[in-house]
């Protein structure tokens, strides 16, 4: 790992989970921070329960790191009120005092909803167009310009990683062109944090699925190489979903249910 001190947000969430139990033994100090009270910290590990809406918090937060991988922030659609207190307020803060503190890199866990609008039968890359299904797309789109802007400025570093759907299996037919692993999750997000130099990279979290959305020409540089498919759940996905309506909104949107009115 190129980063000694990491800050992970977001560290009681499911992916959170995952990340804390990854990354600790990986670095020398892993300070995990969630809304949630966090139990049972490895020996390298310092815990903080915050909001990340409190600003009186982040500078503490930040302070010392060398870089964060900011899995923060509400994760499901929501009053555009609370949506930005949190996942604009809160985001710009975080990287204001990221800025301060000299910290090298963020690894942002965007989104499939900036782009869900797009149709599933189109495939595009890192510079199509953003197409939001939600506020809580359009906060993600704001974290990735956000991100640019602060490399463009001032030279911090940030992969932004649209995640698609990322759980323990696949469980539905969108499932087969947008599922990520949680083995593939935490090798994209190792390959984020150990590139020699990313600059602001976009990337598509999916695993090694046969079909896909999307093309990661242009985040080639981070090594990434999924090892996971959904296509081993194929047969038991189709087998429960055999005949699917071609106008639900669902099978038609790469976003899936966050395109609902």
């Amino acid at each position: 790992m190129n980063y000694d001190r990491v800050l992970l947000t977001g560290a009681a969430g499911l992916l959170g989970t995952q990340l804390r139990q990854y990354l600790a033994p990986k670095v020398k100090v892993l300070r995990s921070t969630d809304i949630a009270p966090l139990l049972n910290p490895a020996p390298n590990e310092e815990l903080f329960q915050a909001d990340l809406a409190d600003t009186s918090k982040i500078n503490e937060l930040v302070a010392g790191m060398d870089a964060i991988v900011h899995f923060g922030g509400l994760s499901k659609e929501g009053h555009f009120e609370d949506i930005c207190r949190v996942n604009i307020l809160g985001f710009y803060h975080l990287y204001e005092a990221a800025r301060k503190a000299d910290v090298k890199r963020i690894i942002f866990a965007s989104s499939v909803h900036a782009v869900g609008f797009y149709e599933q039968t189109e495939v595009i890359d890192s510079r199509d167009l953003t197409r939001p299904d939600s506020n809580y797309g359009v906060a993600k789109i704001f974290g990735e310009g956000m991100a640019q802007m602060y490399w463009d400025k001032h030279g911090l570093e940030t992969v932004s990683i649209r995640i698609g759907s990322c759980e323990e299996k696949p469980s539905n037919r969108r499932h087969l062109l947008s599922w990520l692993s949680f083995a593939d999750m935490l090798q994209l997000v190792d390959k984020s944090l150990t590139a020699p130099r990313v600059g602001h990279t976009i990337v598509f979290g999916s695993s090694n699925n046969a079909a896909s959305f999307w093309d990661n020409t242009y985040a080639k540089h981070l090594g990434y190489q999924p090892q996971d498919s959904a296509d081993d759940y194929r047969d038991e996905i189709l087998e429960a979903d055999p005949q699917p309506d071609p106008d639900n909104v669902v099978m038609r949107f790469q976003g899936g249910i966050f395109v609902r009115p």
